[in-house]
């Protein structure tokens, strides 16, 4: 959300950075804003002359009782009673008004940064830097579901029975891989100086339109039944949201955490769910980091953060590239946003393994964060970005490691994690 002040007094950049996003029907948001903040401001000024006058006219109350005047004084009172009525109604209506303003004033996007490349969606995202070189070996590398059946490692036919489509049953050692990347991701944050967490995996409503917008909210959150409660979509959820409310000395800035979760999504949209893969499903793990700083400070951080991805998957030399992304594949709450890929030797294309993204202080407006400052309380501004998350992490690193006899490689950062095997073999049938 952005600061209605900025809205305000520059109305015509505000729509303009819409026109970027390509959501032209939202033009029409900030010119019902400026009128619903008008009213809201007249009807303020209207409640402190009413209470003025109120206090004026008790005052004179008080002195006519002491006076002995209670028939003028009666008189008065009258008036202070449709005084008290009228600001009943006038505080309904400013009530209207705030909450009319607060409710466009979401749907809002945050104002882009200027190097963002202006395109309508990802197919214009704009490749930034590749980190090691992609290779294509001369045998052929299976689907990612096939080469984990063939060390018994992936059950997707019980999983449909038990849960549906969308879920899976990692076994064996293609589960301990699993476990393994996030064990080594999760070391290799501390020793970057991130503190280590485990959030809750359930989160308020009033924290849920905090952190993203409401078309994601619908696409991506399931709903608790009968509770306000919402499983998450990523631990930044529950992560930031930890900050909701609270007023931050500048001395113990910045909070920089890595978490993990496991993140539960809808995903409803153009995408839907595999029929046969783990890219995108409904159920997975996730190890994040999140960074909650001063406002000058979090371009810095940005650019930090995303290479700490790169640098994770480069040290399993697994190939990399980030694409910087275009203004229409920005969340609305999104000023800056960088994804990074990872390369399958399989598809001989790069594919999304991680985001970064500042928020700015748009998560902050709507979650009240500050910082409290010498000359006063301002808001802090908000990052996030994937260390890793398996199981999309698990296709990068079966493909670039998988041999032509159909064993698996691990890679030797992994291997401390694995009791020392060096690699996963695939299973006899019978």
């Amino acid at each position: 959300m952005i600061d209605i002040k900025f809205l305000r007094e520059n109305p015509e950049l505000v729509k303009e950075n819409i026109k970027k996003k390509f959501q032209e029907h939202k033009l029409c948001l900030v010119d019902e804003v400026i009128e619903l903040d008008k009213k809201n401001r007249e009807t303020k000024l209207k409640g402190d002359e009413l209470r003025s006058s109120r206090n004026t006219l008790s005052n004179q109350i008080g002195l006519l009782m002491r006076e002995g005047k209670k028939n003028e004084a009666s008189k008065i009172k009258e008036e202070v009673q449709k005084i008290n009525e009228a600001l009943v109604e006038n505080e309904k209506l400013e009530e209207y008004y705030e909450n009319e303003t607060k409710n466009r004033m979401m749907k809002i996007p945050n104002i882009l940064h200027e190097s963002v490349p202006i395109g309508k969606d990802d197919s214009q995202n704009v490749e930034v830097q590749k980190y090691g070189d992609p290779f294509i070996p001369s045998y052929e590398i299976p689907y990612h579901t096939d080469i984990m059946e063939k060390v018994s490692g992936i059950d997707l036919d019980a999983a449909r029975r038990v849960a549906g489509q969308g879920f899976y049953y990692l076994i064996g050692n293609i589960a301990r891989l699993h476990s393994a990347v996030l064990s080594y991701a999760r070391d290799f944050m501390i020793n970057k100086g991130f503190t280590y967490c485990i959030p809750p995996y359930m989160i308020r409503s009033d924290v849920v339109t905090g952190v993203m917008s409401f078309e994601e909210m619908d696409a991506m959150m399931y709903k608790i039944e009968g509770e306000d409660l919402y499983l998450i979509g990523t631990s930044e959820h529950s992560m930031i949201g930890k900050f909701k409310g609270q007023i931050l000395k500048k001395s113990e800035l910045p909070y920089n955490m890595t978490s993990y979760s496991p993140c539960f999504r809808k995903e409803k949209g153009a995408h839907g769910i595999e029929e046969r893969g783990v890219y995108r499903i409904h159920q997975f793990e996730k190890q994040e980091m999140i960074v909650v700083c001063e406002p000058e400070e979090s371009y810095d951080w940005y650019e930090k953060m995303w290479t700490y991805t790169v640098e994770l998957f480069r040290s399993m030399d697994i190939p990399v590239r980030t694409l910087e992304c275009c203004s229409g594949d920005l969340a609305d709450l999104k000023s800056k946003s960088v994804d990074v890929e990872a390369w399958s030797p399989r598809q001989k294309a790069y594919f999304e393994v991680g985001s970064c993204s500042n928020l700015t202080d748009a998560q902050s407006r709507r979650l009240g964060i500050r910082i409290k400052g010498e000359k006063g309380n301002y808001f802090a501004h908000t990052l996030n970005n994937t260390v890793v998350a398996p199981p999309r992490m698990l296709i990068a690193l079966l493909e670039n490691n998988y041999n032509e006899d159909g064993s698996i490689s691990i890679p030797k950062v992994l291997q401390p994690y694995m009791g020392g095997l060096e690699k996963i073999e695939p299973q006899k049938r019978t």
